[in-house]
């Protein structure tokens, strides 16, 4: 074996925090300064299993000079591994990708970029592309690097959107793991999930400035998210930071999002679509989103519990069409609302509200919008500033 097919260049877990604090400085401090996330403990995800052959893309012919395109030689990388799988290393380098061919995971492996390393998308003008294609397969895990779309260079088709360009598409596979890797400038989506995915896991991610969503759910179960940033979405509808919209008739289920920073997206932070049950939302910081924080339409149910929920153009949380079934406590409101009040900075201490009220100041209805055909949602104690 040459170069270092002999290591496996994993992140170590202790860098995880480190890592989503650097990147969202990266993104946002020179305007708005750094912003500390809900203080929670690292989670730490699972290790997928695998063999232990490794091998290394640039003894498979890889440039990562981001001159060449290097797509076949990360593929013939993957393709070298046995039956029981392994590590594939990306050494530091920009290795240029092309989406219409995409690199497909294989079951049974970890695809490891260095820390200096960034698989960047080729321009195209097709409607649906993906840089990484994890699809059918099983016990699979993507850690380190960067992925980097082709927004800034995409050729679009008179009357297309080609808003089915994704960074990092997941389908139909489970036991997955996505964690300590940013995704920018994504056509589509920075990470999409679906075809009856389960077991999927996201711990210590950026997904910033793509197009359509930060990260879209939909047909999958057992979906956990945490220690995120989801950020900056604009440019084809519905701009969110996380949409869990499945499909008709399929459905969402089991989602977790914990710990993450959601801001600045065009549209809401969260949003959650119909035929989706079990979503708890935790310890999260959603803020300056130019929709809702989190809009629940015809949704059946979940928690949304202490998050700082702050400074959004609408309401903060939106329960319509029917949404049942949520348990709303714990969560500080600030300054939402923003269309009608403006963004204001004050520091005032928020006051405590057990259940809904207009009689408040703040009122939580400011904060708040339950819609009259929406049933069994419990409003527990809350914390209201404005």
């Amino acid at each position: 074996m040459n170069l270092a097919d002999e290591q496996t260049l994993r992140l170590p877990e202790t860098a995880r925090r480190d890592f989503l604090k650097k990147s969202s400085a990266v993104a946002v401090s020179v305007v708005f300064g750094s912003v500390a996330l809900p203080a929670l403990a690292a989670y730490v995800p699972p290790t997928r299993s695998r063999g232990t052959t490794t091998r290394n893309v640039r003894n498979y012919g890889a440039v990562g000079d981001g001159v060449h395109d290097d797509t076949a030689a990360i593929q013939a990388a993957i393709n070298s591994l046995p039956s029981t799988g392994g590590v594939v290393s990306i050494p530091a380098g920009t290795y240029l990708v092309d989406t219409t061919k995409r690199i497909s995971l294989r079951s049974l492996m970890l695809l490891s970029l260095a820390p200096g390393a960034v698989l960047k998308a080729k321009t195209s003008s097709v409607r649906r592309a993906y840089l990484l294609n994890v699809n059918n397969v099983s016990d699979v895990e993507i850690a380190g690097g960067q992925i980097v779309g082709d927004r800034d260079t995409h050729r679009y088709v008179t009357g297309y959107t080609d808003e089915w360009n994704h960074g990092v598409a997941i389908n139909g596979s489970k036991r997955v793991t996505l964690r300590d890797i940013r995704v920018s400038k994504c056509t589509g989506d920075g990470v999409c999930i679906g075809g009856s995915s389960s077991d999927v896991v996201i711990a210590n991610i950026v997904s910033t400035q793509c197009r359509r969503q930060g990260l879209s759910i939909t047909q999958s179960t057992n979906v956990k998210v945490y220690d995120s940033e989801f950020s900056y979405t604009q440019g084809t509808k519905p701009e969110c930071g996380i949409d869990i919209e499945p499909d008709e008739p399929y459905s969402v289920s089991n989602v977790v999002i914990e710990n993450c920073w959601i801001h600045h997206n065009k549209a809401n932070g969260v949003q959650i679509y119909k035929r989706t049950s079990a979503v708890t939302l935790r310890a999260n910081k959603i803020e300056y989103n130019t929709g809702f924080g989190v809009l629940a339409i015809g949704a059946g149910g979940g928690s949304i519990v202490s998050n700082q929920i702050l400074h959004n153009r609408l309401y903060g949380i939106g329960l319509r069409a029917a949404s049942h079934g949520f348990s709303v406590s714990g969560n500080t409101f600030r300054n939402n609302k923003t269309m009608f009040f403006g963004v204001k900075t004050s520091t005032a201490t928020p006051i405590r509200v057990t259940g809904t009220s207009t009689s408040t100041s703040p009122k939580t209805t400011w904060h708040m919008e339950i819609t009259s055909d929406c049933y069994s949602n419990s409003i527990g104690t809350n914390y209201y500033a404005q």
